[in-house]
């Protein structure tokens, strides 16, 4: 059996958890939190203070992913994490979702969440600075890779366009919301990456 693994990656508030439980609904898939599994499996190597957050062991993360994905009885895999890009073995991954959120939504988000100083002014400029659709076009570039504008969206809203994407890949009109997402981003990583 073929195994479609998807990917629902973004910064903290944009809505990763709720998406990718509603799509696992959706689609009877098997649903994996990287860091409920980093926290069960004992996948760290420690914590982060500044951050408040934990360290994850990205090599034991990766061998774990695979065992887990090749053990699965279920053709869907949805796997929820902003580092999910990193750590997810890249010959796995069939569609990366980025999920992204106006500034100051996600700003109002984040606080309302508990993130404060630092660590709100971090993620608010991974958000700005594309950090998740970087890591996503690097690792299995812009032909798996979909970009989702969540502000002001409901989650039902936002799982059928990835149901529409994941049904018509190769429509036109879905080849038309990959290219008019990608090509100024495709084409500014391209000039930042030229010596």
């Amino acid at each position: 059996m073929s195994k479609r693994v998807i990917l629902i990656t973004g910064t903290p508030c944009t809505g990763k958890t709720s998406i990718s439980h509603q799509l696992a609904t959706t689609l009877d898939a098997l649903y994996l939190n990287l860091t409920d599994l980093a926290k069960h499996e004992n996948l760290t190597l420690g914590k982060d203070k500044k951050r408040n957050s934990i360290i994850v062991d990205e090599q034991r993360m990766q061998r774990r992913i695979n065992q887990i994905i090749k053990k699965s009885h279920k053709e869907n895999i949805i796997i929820d994490g902003h580092y999910a890009a990193t750590v997810v073995p890249k010959k796995l991954i069939t569609r990366i979702f980025v999920l992204r959120r106006d500034p100051i939504e996600l700003c109002r988000l984040m606080k309302r969440s508990g993130f404060s100083d630092h660590k709100l002014f971090e993620n608010l400029a991974s958000e700005i600075l594309d950090v998740c659709l970087v890591d996503a076009l690097n690792t299995v570039g812009a032909r798996k890779v979909c970009e989702l504008n969540v502000t002001r969206k409901s989650v039902k809203k936002t799982i059928n366009e990835i149901m529409f994407l994941l049904d018509n890949p190769t429509s036109e009109e879905a080849l038309s919301m990959f290219i008019m997402i990608f090509t100024p981003i495709v084409l500014f990583h391209s000039l930042i990456q030229t010596p």
